[in-house]
């Protein structure tokens, strides 16, 4: 929070964000809120990223341009994979029950 003195021999200051004008005093201290909000816009991103991460269409804030769709893809051949593997087990097992019980 910065304030601008408008007339240094009167006392006068005004805040720029509200547009008070109010007499400077010497019994208050104002602080600058300005690397705070710095921190909390750097924050505020971070868990915007953590927000995407949710999603595989989305970009991620350290990743390499153009790897949007990574997790997409990896999520589908994984799955794929895993789909085949587990139905030819089930196959497989349907085949031998089918054998011993003589259906076949």
């Amino acid at each position: 929070m910065s304030m601008v003195h408008v007339a240094p021999e009167a006392h006068l200051v005004l805040d720029p964000l509200t547009s008070l004008l109010a007499a400077e005093r010497e019994d208050i201290i104002a602080y600058s809120m300005d690397p705070i909000m710095a921190q909390l816009d750097e924050l505020d991103k971070i868990a915007d990223d953590l927000i995407n991460s949710l999603s595989p269409s989305k970009e991620l804030m350290n990743s390499f341009p153009g790897r949007e769709q990574t997790s997409y893809h990896a999520g589908f051949y994984g799955n794929t994979f895993y789909g085949v593997i587990v139905g030819l087990g089930v196959a497989g097992l349907m085949l031998l029950v089918m054998g011993a019980l003589g259906v076949m």
